[in-house]
């Protein structure tokens, strides 16, 4: 009996040559699992169709939109999750979500082996086959662009030999992933990091640069969770969605960045996240105004180990685990409505309101009203200083 392979398939040249080169070299049944996560532009049950055509034995297509959203977008949300202080993993956080149905297939199909098309450079490769051990530790894996050494001129040679029914033309330079958190941009002339984006790289955004009016905006939130815009209850899914649409017209959340990979090498990257990063500015403010200081400039440092470890493919790690119910735990009061402006490619914050507030304001203003004792505040000074004092005069001695 042939081995069963589930092949994460993205209905791209990489996945769609694997079906038969996989079906040749490893005499097996190929599987294909699509999964929708909310990209534009992508038509599922053509996807479907195209890995039937390709060879798949059989072809499967997952509706995972609001999961995703609910269940990766919402916890990196909560966790304000910006790798290197500005990507909001956009496609580290697919790549957990999808294994997890990699390895359903699995056991739905008898698949003994799983398969994806990243190559050896990259992320990815690590987020699958890191996910796969934590899951499913007895399946293999196989990578076909990295373990037989795929380059895009064979692949595009393979295709064409076969008649696979794909668009194998090198006219489109970049390779491009994207979901509903936001759209990743690599490779053709974006490898010269002396080369500055042209306006045919973006899809999700429209140039900030251009006139037009503001958008102003009210976000709410419960307990960290986004559940209305402008007082309409949405689900986190169509909040999203929402804003990549709102905040891609005005240009918000353009990123163009040399980041540091996991495997050890720099790359360069145009990412575009109008919805995250909206909704990681609206989510940061509202927790300024409702986590108490110390709580806040500790979650600080969680908040970027989490994305850490999201981005090097840890999801299922015990820490990233032991790090959300810290994180769960600081969004208890994150409720309220923020108010943002959505203009010229930012999303600026320009109101906050809660009944979750640790704003005092007869604390904080300088007006009559004002019921800080200040007399208190020369002895607390001087009990701050006294450590610093202390060390100064040591040190005037010795000198």
């Amino acid at each position: 009996m042939s081995e069963r392979v589930v092949l994460a398939y993205s209905g791209g040249l990489d996945t769609s040559v694997a079906i038969p080169y996989l079906a040749e070299k490893m005499d097996a049944e190929v599987i294909c699992v699509a999964v929708d996560l909310g990209q534009d532009g992508e038509d599922m049950e053509v996807i479907q169709k195209r890995a039937m055509d390709c060879g798949a034995v059989e072809s499967v297509v997952v509706d995972a939109k609001e999961e995703f959203a609910a269940d990766f977008c919402v916890p990196a949300l909560q966790a304000n999750a910006l790798y290197m202080d500005r990507y909001p993993l956009v496609s580290a956080l697919s790549r957990p979500l999808i294994v997890k149905h990699l390895v359903s297939a699995a056991k739905q199909f008898g698949g003994t082996i799983v398969s994806h098309g990243c190559t050896g450079k990259g992320n990815d490769q690590v987020r699958f086959e890191a996910g796969l051990a934590a899951l499913a530790p007895d399946l293999r894996v196989v990578a076909p662009a990295r373990d037989f050494a795929w380059t895009r001129d064979k692949a595009i040679e393979y295709a064409e030999a076969k008649g696979l029914p794909i668009e194998t033309s090198k006219k489109n330079p970049f390779s491009i992933d994207q979901n509903l958190w936001g759209r990743a941009v690599e490779t053709g002339f974006l490898e010269d990091i002396w080369n500055g984006p042209t306006e045919e790289v973006y899809s999700y955004t429209s140039d900030p640069a251009k006139p037009r009016d503001a958008d102003e905006i009210v976000i709410t939130f419960d307990q960290g969770v986004p559940v209305k815009i402008d007082g309409r209850e949405l689900t986190a899914y169509e909040i999203i969605d929402e804003l990549n649409r709102r905040a891609g017209i005005q240009g918000v959340g353009r990123i163009d960045m040399v980041e540091d990979r996991l495997v050890g090498i720099k790359s360069r990257e145009v990412y575009e996240a109008p919805g995250a990063i909206a909704l990681i500015a609206a989510h940061m403010e509202l927790e300024n105004v409702t986590v108490e200081r110390d709580l806040a400039r500790f979650k600080r440092g969680v908040d970027q180990r989490w994305s850490e470890l999201v981005y090097d493919g840890l999801w299922f790690s015990p820490l990233k685990g032991a790090l959300d119910a810290l994180i769960a735990e600081a969004q208890k009061h994150v409720s309220g409505d923020i108010r943002m402006t959505l203009h010229g490619g930012k999303a600026t914050v320009t109101g906050r309101r809660s009944e979750e507030s640790l704003y005092d304001f007869s604390l904080a203003t300088y007006d009559t009203g004002d019921t800080f004792d200040q007399s208190l505040a020369k002895g607390f000074v001087q009990l701050f200083s006294l450590p610093a004092k202390i060390a100064a005069a040591r040190d005037s001695k010795k000198g």
